[in-house]
């Protein structure tokens, strides 16, 4: 029995010294019901790549509830665990930047702690990264638990984002997918700090695959983002990756400009040659709030920019880490010792 436990003490000190080859980012904001059910099902699809030495980075984006002491007793035989707990809410894209920051692996997935990415899938991922993909791209098939208003939504709101932007993006990829390292040591390197992370994923290039799944509902607990929250996000993806909006303003402005001018002849021309009675008063009404409207719109998205511009020139940091924690990979039952 002492020599398999120096043995098995051995091995992990050897363990310890190879480099990490796979890193699961998980970013955690009130998971606390589904996390421990999460951690298990992860555990057994990393269990299934053992010849691999992996990481579990949880980030914990400033949860209300006992998200931090639920992952801080977890517990894994296939792989390290990394806890970092943010010192408050940054939101989504700025915990999974501080898990790129943390990740030390040579590929880099992200997860969702609610199960509406399987963990089970990350084997065949890490498999298209050995035949060379730097991206492995994770499309929805089919999104159980959700709304029809949802679902139209997402699917108008991905057309519309990749005509506007000057990135392509694949339709239907959320945050869900694989990236090698040199694609994060890219992503890493940009200085910005209005991130909008599927953009931001999708803007090095370099080889990509694409594979569907059918999305699962939740585990447990509800969705933590509302409408207004889903509609700033769509906000910040399309004025991060495309100056189009200005130009359409700028486009319509003029077009605007030429109508009223052109009908600035026509009256004209009717009040020289056959008068013009006092009557008029609805339309020219009309014309005066649409116009109005028109300008307070362009002003908006330019003061979209604007505020971009501003939050960029003060150079905060995108998220501040209040505590760290790092808990070894638990040595497994070892049926010699028994």
């Amino acid at each position: 029995m002492i020599l398999v436990s120096r043995a098995n003490a051995f091995t992990d000190e050897i363990q310890s010294q190879k480099p990490i080859t796979l890193s699961v980012i998980v970013p955690v904001f009130n998971e606390e019901e589904v996390l421990p059910i999460f951690h298990h099902q992860l555990s057994e699809a990393l269990s299934r790549v053992s010849e691999e030495n992996v990481e579990v980075v949880y980030i914990n984006d400033g949860s209300s509830d006992n998200s931090w002491s639920v992952m801080s007793t977890l517990e894994s035989v296939s792989a390290q665990i990394n806890c970092i707990n943010l010192s408050r809410n940054f939101g989504k894209e700025a915990a999974m930047s501080a898990g790129l920051d943390y990740a030390q692996g040579g590929a880099v997935i992200f997860l969702d702690a609610d199960l509406q990415d399987p963990p089970e899938l990350v084997p065949k991922m890490l498999k298209y990264w050995h035949q060379g993909f730097d991206v492995v791209n994770m499309k929805r098939r089919t999104r159980a638990g959700e709304s029809t208003f949802k679902r139209l939504s997402a699917f108008i709101y991905y057309r519309l984002l990749n005509f506007l932007s000057d990135v392509k993006l694949e339709a239907d990829v959320g945050d869900f997918r694989l990236l090698s390292r040199r694609v994060v040591d890219q992503i890493r390197s940009l200085p910005e700090r209005n991130r909008y992370m599927k953009g931001i994923m999708s803007w090095p290039g370099f080889k990509q695959i694409t594979v569907e799944f059918d999305r699962p509902e939740r585990a447990a607990g509800e969705t933590k983002w509302s409408f207004v929250q889903l509609v700033k996000l769509a906000i910040s993806g399309i004025t991060s990756f495309s100056v189009k909006p200005l130009k359409m303003a700028s486009w319509f402005g003029a077009a605007l400009s030429i109508s009223a001018f052109i009908y600035a002849l026509v009256v004209l021309f009717k009040t020289l040659f056959f008068g013009e009675s006092v009557a008029g008063y609805p339309s020219m009404m009309l014309i005066q709030l649409f116009l109005g409207g028109v300008q307070l719109l362009a002003i908006g998205i330019l003061g979209e920019y604007v505020g971009r511009i501003f939050v960029e020139a003060k150079q905060r940091p995108i998220y501040l880490v209040m505590d760290e924690r790092r808990l070894a990979k638990k040595e497994g039952v070892n049926s010699e010792t028994s």
